[in-house]
């Protein structure tokens, strides 16, 4: 919900404001002063506005106001009028002052209609917890037992599977059901610059060596979740396989990867040794594409999440909108269509999300496997399939297969499917 702070010498008159807003979906600050209004307004997030009286304890509507430009802040200020003085209002109003006036004696009837025109809509951002979201896959509920299976334990644990997917989510819940979830948890990004250093004269040893180390000493019992760990180059790959070989920490490691960290091992461009001690145990966590099933549970925790933190009414998804969603191949997985069907929500002005509320990415990496015709061996397997998932829809199942409507029916005609 949007903040609207309040800048008002009387008590009165600013619980009436700040009730009225708050009945209205916003969250107010009332203060009374210019010094307690320059530090509140320091504090706003983006989309608020300022609504102040022509005169208050120590200011003015337009000292606050010239004060924002000196600053570089640039909320909308409505200034509250005792009475319609035409000059007081053209010198509020001037070079870019307020951008609209209240009268005082009206301000039920004016405040919150005024405050409307000003205040941006909360943006679209959520983000999401350490829990797991309810989903009904039979793969998730796989995937929620062996959470607790390997929580139980001390193994290391690499859980796969592509961008979006949530892996650290996993991560995490096994660390808070293990018996380690009294000691702290370190989350470190293999590809960011945590783990980047030059060699450091002083200990004859790199800097990324001793920054790898620290990391350890400061997690002793404890567990250390690294992210994405295809991404480490062969000098960090030989630094950490040195120390957990050698130096026996008493600490946790719980990696997440994309597939490709696979590969790699059998490339040599991953140390064998050191994926091995790394995955003691594993879990794969399927893209949202072969999961299809869990994209209206997770649709419903999205749009509740969103209503209860912006204080809007909950949107839900028709018909249409599902049978959309779950023809899309989600190459971003289940933070893809977060964004989708937060992005959704936002702009509909309906209570119901259709399909044409939907905006789909237009750019982005193709995704492996799915049901794209590739192995003349499947085509027919793909097709059927594709062609239960649309319900029959021949655009939708063309969308899969990453073919034309034309070609899907020359294929059909080919296998002898109606």
């Amino acid at each position: 919900m949007n903040k609207v702070l309040i800048i008002d010498a009387s008590e009165s008159d600013r619980r009436l404001m700040s009730g009225l807003l708050v009945k209205s979906g916003y969250d107010p600050i009332a203060v009374d002063s210019m010094e307690a209004a320059k530090e509140k307004v320091a504090e706003l997030p983006p989309g608020a506005v300022v609504v102040a009286a022509m005169k208050f304890t120590g200011g003015t509507a337009q000292e606050l106001v010239n004060w924002q430009k000196r600053e570089g802040y640039k909320f909308p200020v409505i200034a509250i009028v005792d009475n319609l003085n035409p000059l007081e209002i053209a010198d509020v109003m001037k070079d870019g002052g307020a951008v609209n006036i209240i009268q005082r004696p009206a301000i039920d009837k004016q405040l919150v209609e005024t405050v409307g025109k000003y205040a941006k809509p909360e943006n679209v951002v959520l983000v999401l917890s350490d829990e797991l979201i309810p989903r009904q896959s039979e793969a998730f509920r796989r995937i929620e037992k062996s959470i607790r299976t390997i929580a139980g334990t001390n193994a290391n644990c690499i859980i796969f599977g592509e961008c979006g997917t949530g892996k650290e989510q996993i991560a995490r819940q096994i660390y808070l059901n293990s018996s380690r979830a009294q000691k702290p948890c370190t989350v470190i990004e293999a590809g960011g610059a945590a783990l980047v250093g030059q060699h450091d004269p002083a200990t004859m040893r790199s800097e990324m060596y001793n920054r790898i180390e620290s990391y350890f000493k400061k997690a002793d019992g404890g567990t250390i979740i690294l992210k994405n760990i295809h991404l480490l180059n062969f000098d960090k790959q030989s630094v950490l396989l040195h120390i957990l070989e050698n130096e026996h920490p008493d600490v946790r490691v719980i990696c997440t990867a994309e597939p490709e960290l696979l590969k790699m091992v059998s490339e040599k461009t991953f140390r064998p040794n050191l994926f091995y001690i790394l995955r003691q145990v594993d879990i794969a966590v399927p893209p949202l594409r072969e999961v299809t099933e869990d994209i209206a549970p997770l649709s419903d925790y999205f749009l509740t999440r969103y209503a209860h933190n912006t204080g809007r009414d909950r949107k839900r998804l028709d018909a249409s909108a599902l049978k959309a969603l779950k023809v899309y191949p989600f190459p971003g997985n289940v933070r893809e269509l977060k964004d989708v069907v937060l992005f959704a929500a936002f702009h509909t002005p309906n209570d119901a999300i259709s399909a044409s509320d939907l905006s789909f990415s237009q750019s982005g990496p193709e995704t492996d496997g799915g049901f794209k015709l590739q192995d003349p061996a499947m085509e027919k397997a793909k097709i059927i399939a594709a062609l239960e998932q649309a319900e029959g829809n021949k655009t939708m199942a063309a969308k899969l297969l990453k073919i034309d409507r034309s070609t899907l029916y020359i294929k059909m005609r080919q296998y002898g499917l109606k």
